[in-house]
Parts: C-alpha cells; structure tokens; sequence
C-alpha cells in the first residue's frame, strides 16, 4: 500500500520514537539498527526533518528526535512527507483519468478500500505502535 521509502520511514520513527528516553538517535545507528544503506536513511530522515515530522542536531550527542510526541504523530503524517500523493489515490486499474465523474470498473469499491486505509493512517499513532499492550489484550493471546 505504501512505498518501501515510506515503509522505512515509519520503521524510523517507531524506533526514535522507542529511544526518547535516552537522547537523539543518529543515523549511523538507525542504519544499523533497521539494516538500511546510510545514505539512503539519510535522505528519508532529510525529508522527514523538512516536513517537520523530526528535529535533527549535530554534532557529539546529536541526532534525530520527533518534533511531537508520538502520542500525537499520525503515521499519515510520516507517509505523506515521503509519498504526498501516496500509491492508493492512484487508479487501481493504471487509468490516467480515474474520478467520480470518469471512473473505471474498480473506483466505487477501491474507494471504499482507500477510505479504510486513510482512517488507519490518520487515526494511528506513532505512539500506538510503540505502546505495550493493555493487559486484558495479553490474556486474550494466551
């Protein structure tokens, strides 16, 4: 549903958001940390500071911390920096004129689809991901 830069991109976050506690993450350690190319992190980080989703500090003890809380960080807020237009507002069916006035045999139900997907990303926080979960959940999973 979402690009693999945008995938990259929240996987980030969850784990700047996850190491709050102890201070700014680098780049150097989030590339080794989620296995991902330096300079290829870095240019997602780059977009996600542009965008206001990260703050990022130099030098000795800088690095990358969010610029809310990750209660309040949408996880559309994360996917849009990278992909604005996003791969579901396409048309599922390739047509370049794809709408409510000139729609293809898919675009009522992929709508329906793509509502669903909206309400996730937005309603989904950074901070749901990272949160452990309730204990009357773990009992449930026994």
């Amino acid at each position: 549903m979402i690009s693999r830069t945008a995938q990259n991109a929240l996987r980030a976050v969850v784990r700047i958001a996850e190491g709050l506690s102890s201070g700014p993450v680098s780049a150097r350690t989030l590339a080794r940390e989620l296995d991902l190319p330096r300079n290829y992190l870095s240019k997602t980080l780059y977009r996600l500071v542009q965008n206001g989703v990260l703050r990022a500090a130099r030098g000795p003890g800088g690095g990358y911390r969010l610029t809310v809380p990750a209660a309040e960080l949408p996880l559309g807020r994360v996917v849009d920096a990278i992909d604005p237009e996003g791969p579901e507002r396409r048309c599922l069916l390739g047509r370049p004129e794809c709408s409510e006035v000139n729609p293809c045999a898919s675009h009522h139900r992929w709508c329906t689809v793509r509502e669903a997907i909206d309400a996730f990303f937005d309603e989904t926080t950074v901070g749901d991901l990272i949160s452990p979960l309730p204990e009357a959940s773990l009992g449930d999973r026994m």
